[in-house]
């Protein structure tokens, strides 16, 4: 599975990345990660690079094992590793919400090429899960 690289130099008032729900805040001690779910449908998974820039997070690649049921690759991705792989076109983001339901598998997310599934950081029944810089103390 890909991995993006840590740190937080050059980030002013942030200190990495963190994840919100229900009330929690937990500091991921990094500033970049992978996001990965499997799809509800099509049962294939679907990955996402993210990092924290100062102008907010910034999705470095996108990819998915397979194709339909919304889940198309871009028009320029292409084929490496099993996977379509291609840079989407999105502005930096102040947050990403993940959105969660007992139907599908949970969300799991990757650092420095380790992953975990999102229920072992917050609670399975936190709704919605909110990426977002954490604030420096």
């Amino acid at each position: 599975m890909a991995h993006a690289p840590r740190g937080t130099a050059g980030l002013g008032r942030v200190s990495g990345l963190c994840l919100a729900a229900a009330g929690l805040v937990v500091h991921l001690g990094t500033a970049a990660l992978t996001l990965g779910w499997t799809h509800s449908v099509e049962k294939t998974v679907w990955e996402e690079d993210w990092r924290l820039t100062e102008q907010g997070l910034v999705i470095a690649e996108a990819r998915v094992k397979g194709s339909g049921a919304g889940m198309d690759p871009a028009p320029d991705a292409r084929l490496i590793d099993g996977f379509w792989r291609w840079t989407p076109s999105l502005p930096p983001q102040d947050t990403v919400v993940m959105r969660r339901s007992q139907a599908v598998a949970d969300w799991y997310l990757c650092v420095e090429g380790a992953c975990r599934p999102l229920e072992r950081l917050v609670p399975q029944a936190a709704d919605p899960v909110t990426l977002r810089a954490c604030d420096r103390p």
